[in-house]
């Protein structure tokens, strides 16, 4: 049921995005080199590692300079990168993802590598499932990125305060998972964004 859920909902929202997919598209293209999408290695449901597709927001390579955002002012965020970013735009072509069996709509946001390898064995247990576009930590750490920018040390703030809480959400999701729940943990998202 899940599965025929994910996929209706991914269809329909790719179709109806894709005008504004377009737009996007074009302006990245305009304002920086590079691709229209980024694609990064994240783990998925039992440690299982996959590509995730974003629109990319960054100049190229800025990823060698480290994996985590800090801060919307980020400089090696560009123009373009800054606004879809704010909005969450960037997140959308991860319907891509969902299509492809690799993710669900709604489920723990997916981890890089190195994170994951600090799990604790109770953490892993996040992995049991699809990871998923939201969840409960995504509302919980909307603005995670401005967090991490009044941070002195960004990274031990990452690892030490906002994974553990947010896989605590995470494992409060996979304790009940209903169809009921996922429709309110979108109407939150929505919600969220547009405000």
């Amino acid at each position: 049921m899940k599965r025929l859920f994910d996929i209706c909902v991914s269809f329909l929202v790719l179709m109806l995005f894709l005008p504004f997919g377009i737009l996007i598209s074009i302006a990245i293209l305009c304002e920086s080199r590079g691709g229209v999408f980024y694609r990064q290695q994240r783990v998925g449901k039992n440690g299982i590692p996959f590509c995730l597709w974003k629109f990319r927001t960054m100049r190229v390579n800025a990823d060698k300079l480290g994996k985590l955002t800090v801060g919307m002012r980020d400089p090696r965020i560009t123009r373009v990168g800054y606004f879809i970013r704010k909005s969450k735009l960037d997140e959308f072509p991860q319907f891509i993802n969902v299509l492809m069996g690799e993710m669900s709509v709604v489920g723990p946001r997916p981890e890089v590598q190195e994170y994951v390898d600090l799990y604790t064995p109770e953490q892993r247990e996040v992995l049991s499932v699809k990871p998923g576009i939201t969840d409960y930590a995504s509302l919980e750490y909307f603005k995670e990125n401005e967090l991490l920018g009044q941070s002195e040390n960004p990274r031990e703030t990452y690892i030490h305060e906002i994974m553990p809480a947010k896989i605590a959400l995470n494992k409060k999701y996979i304790a009940n998972p209903t169809l009921r729940q996922d429709i309110k943990i979108m109407w939150l998202t929505f919600l969220k964004m547009v405000k």
